[in-house]
């Protein structure tokens, strides 16, 4: 069977940066899609963050690219596999040098906190309970 991927890309004042924070985090960097003005992030099998230079990312859209740290653009959400998972990322982002954004969501059976990465892209990672997604 086919499993469609998703390719997220989002433009960054400085790929070096991007490519040093997204491994502190624990992602991959796939020097085959990188470039010196872009850098490849493998997030799963199905997920890539492609970290383009303003400039490249401008070869993409004739729209205006927006300051994620003024702006809204994208939330972007990953799952985690348990609450300790998402405690254990957002906190390796912090110390690689991102932002915290709100405060942890705690619904039970649904927990996520939040991110923004070096450039400011809003990044949520959640944790929802299978049993709940069932029922």
């Amino acid at each position: 069977m086919y499993q469609q991927m998703i390719f997220v890309n989002l433009a960054v004042n400085d790929v070096d940066a991007s490519k040093k924070f997204f491994t502190e985090l624990g992602y991959t960097i796939n020097p085959q899609f990188s470039t010196d003005d872009c850098a490849c992030v493998v997030i799963s099998d199905t997920i890539v963050a492609m970290m383009l230079s303003k400039q490249r990312y401008a070869d993409f859209t004739k729209k205006e690219i927006a300051d994620p740290t003024t702006t809204s653009e994208v939330l972007l959400c990953l799952s985690a596999e348990s609450r300790a998972k998402v405690d254990e990322l957002v906190d390796k982002a912090l110390a690689a040098g991102g932002t915290g954004t709100e405060e942890a969501m705690d619904q039970g059976f649904m927990y996520g906190r939040s991110f923004d990465d070096l450039d400011g892209h809003t990044w949520e990672v959640m944790w929802m309970d299978p049993a709940a997604v069932q029922g």
